[in-house]
């Protein structure tokens, strides 16, 4: 970098990132210390082991061939041309969007001084794999296996979230073109996929044993540690923060993008290349989590599980259109996505016998489906990208946001991408014997395997030393 403002401005994207992973990082916290919360005390260095090891498995896949994915796959089987030839600053060695981000360093064992980028993207990008193996982790907590939880990490961390966001979340996917898709902060590409695959393994996994009486009513097994549970909730909350912001490029040039060649326009954008600013999104994101702490307070009757809850819920059912929603919108569309994911969790336990231990499939997947869905309502017309503005795509521009494309795009997320695999691998283990512990150690504790282990650590120890 031999240009001293060309420098800062990469150097100011390169940490931009770099702190919204640091950020993201607090969700995993919080999601320890909010399952931890919501288990009985006999399970929990499992519950924490299963958080804790997810982050290697998922990681190591994700630098392997998830990331691949991603910028591989954004034109699904051929369904829509690609862009990517058609812009230079999306092919040029030295762009921030090259095609061949995918390839993380050129040279192994060797540090690339002349990229700044796509590391720290890189990181992003895995953070929220991590998220969505994390949602996952809550609903099945109590009775699965370590085996089976690392395969179901690996496969919705690394696997079919990425899909999805080559589909739904990248200026070339297919569903941008197609369906008018719109998902700014992933309400589907990671919310409403891991709900629907949390949802598919809970189908297959079973109820926790005394969930439900003889008579089939289910039994509230209520979190043991409301501290943990709050505190590991609000740091999820601010986690977000960073969540948010890797969801946007800091500084791009809008000139060329939009047809105007000659025109220089510095600005930030959402992942789709809309102009947008970290000052409406914050506004948003607020009235988003406010709405949805009200609403939960009010329909779950005062109960703090549920309020703190509803005020993930609400940001997660906001999260599609925040790059455009008024304030206002985004508040009340915050509270509708409480009410529904309320009631579904509550009417799918009753009929289907499901035991979504932490509401996990409620607060991300059915709030997610729903605000992609009045994404498509309210924003109807809206462009789904920026490329909808300047660029063409065998001469035609991309479908506008709309309610039937923004419809389908949801029924991708959470059933195509999501229900449907999280449903065929748990079957698999399921068959292989894999997938739930037995019986006997459900009833003393996942964590006596762990402590008997130990026991005879010390024993072999012992007798060696002597």
């Amino acid at each position: 970098m031999t240009d001293q403002l060309g420098a800062l401005t990469t150097i100011f994207t390169e940490f931009y990132y770099w702190i919204t992973v640091v950020l993201m990082f607090l969700i995993h916290v919080g999601f320890c210390m909010y399952e931890v919360g919501a288990s009985r005390y006999k399970h929990h260095q499992h519950t924490l082991m299963k958080n804790t090891m997810l982050i290697p498995l998922v990681t190591v896949t994700w630098f392997l061939f998830g990331w691949w994915i991603y910028w591989a796959f954004p034109t699904g089987p051929g369904l829509a041309p690609s862009i990517m030839n058609e812009s230079a600053a999306l092919i040029t060695d030295e762009s921030a969007f090259s095609a061949k981000w995918y390839v993380p360093n050129s040279e192994l064992m060797a540090v690339n001084l002349g990229d700044h980028i796509s590391g720290v993207f890189w990181a992003a990008f895995l953070l929220f794999s991590w998220t969505a193996a994390s949602i996952v982790s809550g609903a099945v907590i109590e009775r699965i296996t370590t085996f089976a939880f690392g395969i179901l990490a690996i496969a919705i961390g690394s696997v079919f979230w990425t899909i999805d966001a080559a589909w739904g979340w990248h200026f070339d996917g297919w569903m941008l073109k197609l369906l008018g898709y719109h998902d700014a902060y992933a309400s589907g590409v990671i919310h409403a996929c891991a709900g629907g695959f949390a949802l598919g393994v809970l189908a297959v996994l079973g109820p926790r044993i005394g969930k439900f009486s003889s008579s089939g009513e289910p039994r509230n097994i209520g979190p043991r540690n409301p501290w943990l549970v709050t505190v590991g909730l609000f740091l999820i909350y601010t986690g977000f923060w960073g969540f948010y912001a890797a969801c946007n490029i800091p500084i791009f040039d809008l000139g060329p993008e939009y047809g105007m060649e000659g025109v220089t326009y510095w600005t930030a954008t959402n992942i789709y290349v809309t102009p947008t600013t970290l000052s409406g999104i914050t506004m948003n994101f607020l009235m988003s989590l406010s709405g949805g702490l009200l609403a939960g307070y009010v329909i779950g009757k005062g109960d703090p599980f549920w309020t703190y809850s509803s005020g993930l819920a609400g940001i997660i059912c906001a999260s599609a259109g925040n790059d455009l929603y008024h304030p206002i919108q985004s508040m009340i569309i915050g509270m509708i996505g409480v009410v529904i994911a309320y009631k579904m969790h509550y009417w799918v336990e009753r009929k289907f016998k499901i035991d979504d231990a932490v509401g996990a499939v409620a607060v991300h997947g059915y709030a997610g489906f729903a605000g992609l869905v009045i994404c498509g309502f309210v924003l109807n017309g809206y462009p789904s990208s920026g490329y909808s503005v300047g660029a063409m795509w065998d001469g035609t521009t991309y479908a506008a946001i709309n309610p039937l494309g923004m419809f389908i795009g949801a029924l991708v997320m959470f059933v195509v991408l999501g229900f449907i695999p999280g449903w065929i691998i748990a079957k698999v283990l399921h068959g292989m014997g894999k997938l739930r512990i037995p019986r006997e150690v459900e009833l003393a504790g996942l964590d006596y395997e762990i402590m008997e282990a130990a026991k005879e650590d010390e024993k072999a120890v012992a007798s060696s030393s002597s």
